[in-house]
């Protein structure tokens, strides 16, 4: 029980192209792509986002030392 050889997968493949067919393959690779895509352009836009947001929340005060001597 190791790894599979190249030839278990090179069946595996064909039985997966036989079963789904080129063009449904086609699609599902064309559509993993693009989710792909959008997760990536998502988490970009979130980092672009982000440094924005804490520039607006971050409130600059001077601190001063409070000593009752």
């Amino acid at each position: 029980m190791g790894s599979f050889s190249i030839w278990h997968w090179l069946i595996v493949l064909v039985v997966v192209v036989l079963v789904f067919g080129t063009k449904k393959l086609g699609n599902v690779g064309s559509d993993l792509g693009k989710a792909v895509k959008g997760f990536k352009d998502g988490v970009k836009g979130e980092e672009e986002k982000s440094p924005k947001a804490e520039e607006q929340k971050t409130i600059d005060v001077e601190a001063k030392d409070k000593s009752t001597h």
